[in-house]
C-alpha cells in the first residue's frame, strides 16, 4: 500500500498541481482522474486517505487539506519502507474539480522515451536529476502486466533470464492486471536496489531502462547504484519539489469534508 500512496501523490501532483484532485469521484458536473488510463485499475490507496481524513477532521475540522494528507502520507510511506524521511510543507488547499483530460495528458506513460520523461519533468519544474531520483520510487510497489508486456516480449535490452521469468505471470495475451514486482530484489524495502537492476538491465518498465541505455542518465544511476546515501538525499530534495507543484493556497480551492467530493 505505500508505494500505492507515493504512486497517488505523484499522479495528483502532476495534473494541475498537488491538489487533492486525483481523489474526486466522478459527479454530474465533471468525469474525474480515477478513470484516466495512468489511473485506471490500478490507482488505489483511496479507502487509506478517508481513514486518515475521517481521523483528522475528527480532531480538527476543516483545518488539514486532502491534499496536504495525501503528501504527508507518501512521505510516511517511504519512512514506513525503511527510506528517508523529510520535513513536508503544509498549506495546500483542495481543488472542487478534477480534469480527465489532464490526467490522460499529464503524466508520463511506463513506454515513455527519455527525452519525453525530462519534458514532461521540466514542464512541473522538475530538473533531470529530479527525474533520475524520484524514478527511484521503482524500488517498491508493482506493475500491471499491460505496462511492461512490450517490454519483456519485444525488446532486446532487457536481461533475457529476468524476461523470461516476468513472462511467467505476463502472457503475450490476456492477464493485463497481473502484477509483477518494479524491483525483483527487495519489492518491499526503500532502497537503491532499483539503480543496480537498471545496470543489469532488469528495468521491468521501458521507462525505467530509458534512464540506463547509454545516456545521459547513466552515471547518475550509476552513483545512486553505489552510495544509498546520495540517493536518499536528492529522492527526499526532489519530494518535496514535486510537492510543491502549483499548490492551491490562500482563498483558492477548499478544505474538502469528504475527500471524494467537493464541499
Amino acid at each position: 500500500m505505500g508505494a500505492s500512496l507515493v504512486r497517488l501523490h505523484f499522479h495528483d501532483c502532476f495534473v494541475n498541481g498537488c491538489d487533492g484532485s486525483i481523489l474526486l469521484d466522478d459527479n454530474a458536473t465533471f468525469t474525474g482522474e480515477k478513470s484516466a488510463g495512468p489511473n485506471a485499475n490500478s490507482a488505489r490507496g483511496f479507502e487509506v486517505i478517508d481513514s486518515i481524513k475521517t481521523q483528522v477532521e475528527a480532531a480538527c475540522s476543516g483545518i488539514v487539506s486532502c491534499a496536504d494528507i495525501l503528501t504527508i502520507a507518501a512521505r510516511d510511506s517511504i519512512v514506513e519502507l525503511q527510506g528517508p524521511t523529510w520535513t513536508v510543507m503544509l498549506g495546500r488547499r483542495d481543488s472542487p474539480t478534477a480534469s480527465l483530460s489532464a490526467a490522460n495528458n499529464n503524466i508520463p506513460s511506463p513506454a515513455s522515451s527519455l527525452s519525453t520523461l525530462i519534458s514532461s519533468f521540466q514542464a512541473h519544474g522538475l530538473s533531470t536529476k529530479d527525474l533520475a531520483a524520484l524514478s527511484g520510487a521503482h524500488t517498491i510497489g508493482q506493475s500491471r502486466c499491460a505496462f511492461f508486456r512490450t517490454r519483456v516480449y519485444n525488446e532486446t535490452n532487457i536481461n533475457a533470464a529476468f524476461a523470461t521469468s516476468v513472462k511467467t505471470n505476463c502472457p503475450s495475451a490476456g492477464g493485463d492486471n497481473n502484477l509483477s514486482p518494479l524491483d525483483v530484489a527487495s519489492p518491499t524495502t526503500f532502497d537503491n536496489q532499483y539503480y543496480a537492476n537498471l545496470k543489469i538491465q532488469k528495468g521491468l518498465l521501458h521507462s525505467d531502462q530509458q534512464l540506463f541505455n547509454g545516456v545521459s542518465t547513466d552515471t547518475q544511476v550509476t552513483a545512486y547504484s553505489t552510495n544509498q546515501n546520495s540517493f536518499f538525499t536528492d529522492f527526499a530534495a526532489a519530494m518535496v519539489k514535486m510537492g510543491n507543484i502549483s499548490p492551491l493556497t490562500g482563498t483558492s480551492g477548499q478544505i474538502r469534508k469528504n475527500c471524494r467530493k467537493s464541499n
